[in-house]
């Protein structure tokens, strides 16, 4: 997704949260201080169905759904739930709040991390982006993308992720550990979910697609208009 498609979607969030914009382009450019540009060559998912793999309480239940796809996509903490189950990650989202040393490992490993900044995390940032591996980072960020630091689309860690498989040119995006009705997670959290929704709803209007995880919830989404 081109920014200047993105921008009025970004400037529709910020309002709602009451987040400040130069708040995301402080961290962007805290991230950038240590990205380099990414290869995306080592990323075609073309002709790949993609699992996209949310950290609800479910996905224990649901694992068995990534069994058969060809790129796994985990957003969160799933990567440490779909790698204890024996599967392996293809690319992890991550914004460094919940399990960063997921991150580290997976870089040293030669994982690719998409890793985001945004306006709250940047001691994150700058405590645990310096101990990625640079080579297996792709720097993310909600505001204007610069130099190594990409913008795809995606406020969450996992609608951030669906919008980078999309990104890759995965030819079918499958839904993995969503809940968007979770009711352990705090009001925020609630609200974030909300979007997510609606972004994921224009991206499968985007895409020609219908994803199975917003079926029986579309009458109720309120649509965000297509570009």
């Amino acid at each position: 997704m081109r920014f200047e498609t993105w921008e009025p979607i970004y400037e529709s969030i910020l309002g709602d949260f009451g987040y400040p914009r130069d708040g995301d382009e402080h961290a962007r450019d805290a991230i950038a201080a240590y990205a380099s540009p990414f290869d995306f060559d080592r990323l075609d998912y073309a002709t790949d169905t993609v699992a996209v793999v949310g950290a609800a309480p479910s996905l224990p239940e649901e694992l068995a759904r990534v069994a058969d796809v060809d790129r796994i996509v985990a957003a969160s903490t799933a990567a440490d739930v779909v790698r204890d189950a024996g599967y392996d990650v293809d690319l992890f989202v991550t914004d460094l709040d919940k399990n960063p040393e997921t991150a580290r490992e997976l870089t040293r490993e030669g994982t690719p991390v998409a890793a985001h900044a945004h306006g709250d995390n940047v001691p994150l940032v700058e405590e645990w982006v310096p101990q990625l591996t640079e080579r297996h980072v792709v720097a993310t960020t909600q505001a204007a993308p610069i130099d190594a630091v990409y913008n795809f689309g995606g406020f969450t860690d996992g609608d951030r992720a669906a919008f980078l498989a999309d990104e890759l040119g995965a030819a079918e995006l499958r839904f993995v550990g969503w809940d968007f009705d979770d009711p352990s997670v705090s009001e925020s959290k609630t609200r974030k979910l909300a979007w997510a929704e609606r972004l994921l709803h224009l991206l499968e209007r985007r895409r020609g697609e219908r994803f199975a995880v917003l079926d029986g919830r579309r009458g109720e989404i309120d649509p965000l208009p297509l570009a």
